[in-house]
């Protein structure tokens, strides 16, 4: 009896046992079938933000007297642009004008063959002046010459004593103003709005060089009429009732004395 109760309760020992292990294994998964991949989250894509539009871009204006230096013939006539701020003025015309230029540009040469001291005898505006004569304000091709009509002015103005004729023959242009005459030499520069020109002389401008025609006199002053000057009205003579007591013997006097000698005869004559 005692055996069995023995063999029961370590049956019992090991039944308690065997239940707490189980109790503290992990469950088992249930069973699953394969298991399909997730797909990546999508990739937002950030466009970055547009930046402001920005000006197209203004070609600068030519720049004259910078095409003369790099051609290396025309020292005096880039000093005197400088000199009289035609160099300026021609960069504000170009700048805002859709006419664009013309330029007769003389070489050095061509001012060597003047009389000494001739450019230092200009006034500042004559030599402002003759850098003019050389620029027509409108862009000629060398086709075009063909076509102008004569006189042509001239940045100096329009009148024939500051303007240029032309004459275009099949290989040249000739030009002349009233005192020179000469030929453009070969294109310096040209695009659709400036086209530079060598001269081998200096275009001399008739209304510098030349003396200007006398003013016509003035005509003689109109005459100012005078007032008539109303005749003196003759009044009536007043006859002089008051005796002359002066020495001077009076007519009536004279006749009574003529009169007393006369009586006076005839009585001493009885």
């Amino acid at each position: 009896m005692n055996q069995q109760s023995c063999v029961l309760f370590s049956l019992l020992i090991v039944f308690l046992h065997c239940t707490i292990i189980l109790s503290q294994s992990p469950a088992a998964a249930p069973a699953q079938g394969p298991v399909a991949a997730s797909p990546p989250p999508p990739v937002i894509s950030q466009t970055p933000a547009a930046s402001p539009a920005q000006p197209a871009s203004v070609p600068a204006p030519t720049n004259v007297t910078k095409i003369l230096e790099k051609d290396g013939h025309f020292t005096v006539f880039i000093r005197l642009l400088k000199s009289t701020q035609e160099e300026n003025h021609l960069l504000t015309v170009l700048n805002n004008s859709n006419n664009g230029l013309t330029i007769f540009a003389p070489t050095d040469g061509a001012f060597s063959n003047l009389k000494s001291g001739t450019l230092n005898s200009l006034t500042d505006e004559q030599k402002s002046e003759l850098v003019k004569f050389h620029v027509i304000p409108t862009f000629l091709s060398t086709s075009q010459f063909q076509t102008v009509t004569n006189p042509v002015g001239t940045e100096a103005g329009s009148g024939g004593r500051v303007a240029l004729n032309f004459t275009t023959y099949p290989n040249s242009v000739n030009i002349t103003t009233g005192l020179t005459n000469t030929s453009i030499s070969g294109t310096v520069y040209t695009d659709n709005q400036l086209a530079i020109y060598r001269v081998d002389k200096l275009l001399l401008p008739m209304d510098i060089f030349t003396s200007k025609p006398p003013s016509p006199a003035p005509g003689p002053a109109p005459e100012k009429l005078k007032p008539k000057k109303e005749a003196p009205v003759a009044e009536n003579p007043v006859v002089s009732t008051t005796v002359n007591t002066s020495r001077a013997v009076s007519p009536v006097q004279y006749h009574v004395v003529l009169l007393g000698v006369g009586i006076a005869a005839a009585i001493f004559a009885l």
